[in-house]
């Protein structure tokens, strides 16, 4: 059973003013995204225990439920509020301003009508194995399209403009005519416009465009470590962290340097000789003096006639060059060059 959707259209008030039809649509879709936990809620707490029932064969018949409810409720909040308001001085028991949590204050008292012995128990309320279990059913949901995301903006639509008592997110504008109402609908900071990043196909108002573009992971953004790449911030932490050339790295050999990625071989090559000695002092562990490994990386130098120890970019790269020269050095005789002192 789908419940149906409607398009916005300009809506007869008191006084036959026809009002603005337009409303905040990232509220509206942050009240929609209300509505499934909701039911998820609902669906859960009055089957629990119930071997005959499950949340899935009750869930259509407390989905109707659930938004006749809330809807009438929705109907009379505003003319409740200020009745409450003027009856009592007691600002505790005034209800909230926020649509969002006025709404979920409506399917929390629906909710509680529906929960049976068990849902009522507060340690059930209370427990990770309830939470999991609505988690659970929601994805089901999900999953199936039992309850589409643009059917329930179409009620949660009603909703907001039904609880926005200060008009913070839907137009209170009303005029006597179409033709005024056209004017102003073409003009409205609630109309509906499609983001212009390639790829996003939110529509958002046009007072929200600004935040909306701000986070909208389909803009195209400079490399935030100022490389020369243009990405979709979805794309950015993970272009960051893996193939970025100005991602930040730690010396390979124990520096304690820190530099961009793509300056490694500047790094490599300016700091040869630090490293040369980190290496010899791994491979001949003891038994010499500082003076002869530095003797010995000079020599080392001297004999890479191809650059190699300038091309290793890594401990083990750097160890394989030195052991094959240090064997051609061995064999042709120039190893007895080497002034390794003992110590």
């Amino acid at each position: 059973m789908e419940l149906p959707v409607t398009e916005p259209g300009p809506v007869r008030s008191e006084g036959l003013l026809l009002q603005c039809p337009y409303c905040d649509s990232e509220a509206m879709h942050k009240l929609a995204q209300l509505l499934l936990p909701g039911l998820a809620a609902v669906s859960i707490d009055c089957t629990t225990g119930d071997l005959f029932r499950k949340p899935s064969v009750v869930a259509v018949d407390m989905r109707k439920e659930m938004v006749d409810y809330v809807t009438q409720r929705s109907e009379t909040f505003i003319s409740d509020s200020l009745i409450e308001s003027e009856a009592s001085q007691d600002e505790e028991k005034e209800m909230p301003e926020d649509p969002f949590e006025v709404v979920s204050i409506f399917m929390d008292d629906f909710s509680s009508t529906k929960r049976n012995i068990i849902g009522h128990v507060s340690g059930w309320l209370m427990s990770d194995n309830r939470e999991d279990k609505i988690d659970d059913f929601v994805q089901e949901m999900e999953m199936t399209r039992f309850w589409p995301l643009e059917r329930r903006e179409a009620i949660a639509e009603v909703l907001l403009k039904n609880v926005d008592l200060k008009t913070k997110y839907h137009c209170p504008e009303k005029y006597e005519n179409e033709q005024r109402l056209a004017d102003h609908k073409a003009q409205c900071s609630f109309r509906p416009v499609t983001c212009p990043n390639d790829g996003c196909r939110a529509k958002v108002s046009v007072r929200c465009m600004t935040d909306h573009d701000s986070a909208c992971l389909f803009k195209i953004l400079t490399c935030e470590q100022s490389c020369e790449k243009r990405l979709m911030r979805r794309d950015m932490d993970r272009h960051c962290v893996t193939v970025c050339p100005m991602r930040p790295m730690k010396c390979p050999f124990g520096c304690d340097s820190s530099f961009p990625e793509r300056n490694l071989e500047q790094h490599c090559s300016e700091f040869l000789q630090p490293h040369l000695l980190k290496v010899l002092k791994a491979i001949h562990k003891k038994g010499f003096t500082d003076e002869g490994f530095k003797d010995h990386a000079l020599l080392l130098e001297k004999q890479d006639i191809d650059g190699k120890l300038g091309k290793s970019r890594e401990v083990r790269s750097l160890t394989n060059v030195v052991k094959n020269l240090e064997a051609k050095m061995k064999n042709g005789g120039s190893i007895k060059e080497i002034n390794l002192k003992p110590c």
